[in-house]
């Protein structure tokens, strides 16, 4: 069938907006106005020599879903346009993307450095995972310039950091240890989950490797698993591809479908939950119990002035410190009527979970000190409510508490 015009306009000119709504849109003969979803993990050929043409690479064309499935390409697609990025590979989890984009491009003997403020499992995969495989890691306080220096071996080949970090919000200058990391040819690994690419974009600051986890702010609902890897084509082509068609990790087409979806409204999704993000942020300055308050858009955060500069809003996310550490946590926590308690984030439902005996309770105390993940700590992820309510809700259960 032969392509419209509409198909072959070039949609690198268009605007954010309309890359989330209509980006990697390719139609089938049946002109369907949403997108295709293939539910299929196998390919036919019209001949064998079709088919050894493109499990060559000669010709063009889907082989095996874990090579490659049309609408999980339709996400790769739309997300790559958001970011200007050359290439994009999606994943099965964000924890698959981070793993493949670190284990891809490493090997016995290899180095990482990477900031100590981490998810958890992101930790994991540092400090217990890679050095089976003998990867070593060190791992730095984010802001200290000096100290990525000084860590920096003849075998270091990554430097990995997350910002805003999970839990703490802390925010580190990419483009700083980006420049530290281009004068010693390091590729440059961005965890931008929780910034979103509508909130920070890394790749002008100097990231050569972002990874997603589209299960948050991307599906926005909390309905399906689903990661991405944003690259160049030469990072995609010869390390990441190789490695993650040959282990498994593969998007689901359903998952990608519901990706895509989401992807239409993250814009419009975002901007509000950064506006009640921020509101929250401030209403709970100064509240009885409330020891600190750290959101990225507020003048207290530390690093406020490069918040500012590398980011165009606050992010979705809320983290704050009760007076009564954990049993005054756990007694917010109980009398919250709106605000679910769940580990998840980036949801149109506000979530809120207590970080050091949940997602990092694993890690073990010293290094929850080293992240400053404290037990009166909790960590907040801002929905779609009416950010009056969620105030209430919140002031309310501190009250009582």
């Amino acid at each position: 069938m032969k392509k419209s015009v509409k198909n072959q306009v070039n949609p690198s000119k268009w605007g954010e907006a309309t890359r989330l709504v209509r980006g990697g849109l390719e139609r089938s003969h049946h002109g369907e106005t949403a997108e295709a979803l293939y539910l299929n993990s196998g390919f036919v050929y019209d001949d064998a020599e079709t088919a050894e043409d493109r499990f060559s690479g000669e010709a063009e064309g889907y082989v095996y879903a874990r090579y490659g499935n049309p609408t999980v390409t339709m996400f790769e697609e739309r997300l790559r346009l958001l970011e200007g990025a050359e290439a994009c590979y999606a994943t099965a989890s964000g924890m698959a993307a981070v793993w493949g984009a670190l284990a891809c491009q490493t090997e016995a003997g290899d180095h990482i450095v990477a900031s100590k403020a981490l998810f958890g499992s992101c930790y994991q995969i540092l400090t217990a995972i890679l050095p089976k495989f003998g990867i070593t890691s060190t791992l730095v306080d984010g802001n200290d310039l000096d100290a990525w220096r000084a860590a920096i071996r003849p075998e270091t080949k990554v430097f990995f950091l997350e910002t805003p970090s999970n839990p703490g919000l802390q925010v580190f200058d990419i483009a700083a240890v980006a420049d530290i990391a281009k004068a010693n040819g390091i590729c440059v690994v961005v965890d931008n989950i929780f910034a979103t690419p509508i909130v920070q974009k890394t790749l002008p600051l100097g990231a050569d490797v972002i990874v997603y986890s589209g299960t948050k702010h991307m599906d926005g609902q909390g309905r399906v698993l689903g990661g991405a890897v944003v690259s160049t084509v030469e990072f995609k082509d010869e390390k990441l591809k190789p490695f993650l068609r040959h282990t498994g990790p593969s998007l689901s087409p359903f998952n990608a479908w519901v990706l895509v979806k989401g992807m239409e409204t993250l814009k419009l999704r975002v901007g509000a939950q950064c506006e009640s993000a921020l509101n929250i942020a401030s209403a709970l300055e100064g509240t009885q119990g409330v020891a600190s308050v750290t959101y990225p858009w507020l003048d207290s955060h530390p690093q406020a002035d490069l918040c500012r500069r590398q980011m165009t809003a606050g992010g979705t996310m809320v983290t704050f410190e009760l007076a009564g550490g954990k049993q005054a946590a756990f007694d917010m926590l109980r009398r919250l009527e709106i605000i679910d308690i769940s580990n998840n984030l980036g949801d149109a439902k506000s979530l809120i979970t207590h970080p050091a005996t949940t997602t990092h309770r694993n890690i073990g105390q010293e290094a929850r000190d080293a992240m400053g993940v404290t037990d009166g700590m909790v960590r907040l992820s801002v929905g779609l409510e009416d950010a009056e309510d969620l105030i209430g809700d919140l002031t309310g259960a501190l009250r009582s508490s």
